[in-house]
């Protein structure tokens, strides 16, 4: 007898390996540097930081955008640019970067009135940069045939 699987659980049990491989190549030093590099200047978000889980929080759409970004890399593969690419994408990449900034604005207490769109634009350009790593990370892995 065998087993009989759906073709939804063996393209998930893929997706789940793919993103293992390609999460190997991210490091916690990187993501907290990242973290700092983007948000440390900020007054308002270092005095959020005392909080671990807004840091946490900030891992955890770290790695989902450059986990989008590797998936959307395959587009890249067969001769997309990255500014193609991106649009296909909008709705997660939109998703990602308003919960990083609700979240802000969660724990911030309503303190940040004055800074709120410099902050949205911080955390858009953190999830681009982790968008655009995972992007190429990816793209690379396909050329090397690592996918």
């Amino acid at each position: 007898m065998t087993v009989i699987t759906t073709f939804k659980e063996k393209k998930r049990e893929k997706q789940i390996k793919y993103e293992k491989s390609v999460l190997r190549e991210i490091s916690i030093k990187v993501l907290k540097e990242r973290v700092q590099q983007f948000f440390g200047s900020s007054r308002f978000v270092t005095g959020l930081m005392m909080n671990s889980g807004i840091e946490e929080a900030c891992y955890d759409v770290a790695i989902e955008a450059y986990l989008l970004g590797a998936t959307f890399s395959r587009f890249g593969y067969y001769g997309e640019s990255m500014e193609q690419v991106k649009p296909r994408c909008e709705k997660e990449h939109k998703h990602l970067v308003d919960t990083l900034y609700n979240f802000f604005l969660y724990w911030g207490h309503g303190s940040e009135a004055i800074m709120s769109e410099s902050l949205y634009y911080r955390c858009e350009q953190y999830v681009n940069s982790w968008w655009s790593e995972g992007f190429n990370k990816g793209e690379r892995r396909r050329k090397l045939r690592l996918h």
